[in-house]
């Protein structure tokens, strides 16, 4: 179990994300379509996976927007936005956004990717969503870079997870 903070509270997730090497687990998750997808979808690419607790936050949005921005550079890698939030609002925030270069997918028909990435909240005023994270995964889907956002009202470093990519 990780411990992320919220404001400088603790909260405490439900695992740990995969290390470092690992093969990622597979999932399901669901498509602003609502179609379902899972790691297959995207065999032979690499993948960068964000995961935020809502898109109707300031600083997930924020956030997403900047990663939308930043992947523009990259034609070859998958850029996943996952949320507990129903594939409707992550569509509704993708095309007011205008955001092309990142897929938002939803863990609304289940939390099993929450539960077997690690993120997922278990107690405290978000328990239930997905804590804050980052991880690239390559084209066999093994992470190549892990990184929890410690203080979920916090920016993840996207520049070292976007290293990875650049030197892979």
């Amino acid at each position: 179990m990780a411990v992320v903070t919220l404001r400088g509270k603790a909260q405490n997730t439900c695992g740990d994300l995969p290390s470092v090497a690992e093969r990622a687990p597979d999932f399901v998750l669901t498509q602003n379509s609502l179609k379902d997808v899972s790691l297959a979808d995207w065999a032979g690419k690499r993948k960068l996976i964000y995961t935020v607790p809502s898109l109707d936050t300031p600083v997930c949005a924020n956030t997403t927007k900047s990663l939308n921005e930043k992947m523009t550079r990259y034609s070859d890698v998958i850029a996943l936005v996952v949320s507990a939030d129903l594939p409707f609002a992550q569509g509704r925030f993708c095309g007011a956004s205008k955001l092309k270069n990142i897929r938002s997918v939803s863990m609304m028909r289940s939390k099993q990717f929450a539960e077997d990435y690690g993120v997922l909240l278990v107690d405290g005023p978000l328990a239930g969503l997905a804590a804050r994270a980052v991880l690239v995964l390559d084209e066999q889907d093994n992470v190549l870079y892990s990184e929890w956002v410690k203080e979920i009202a916090d920016e993840p470093d996207f520049e070292a997870a976007l290293a990875v990519l650049d030197s892979g």
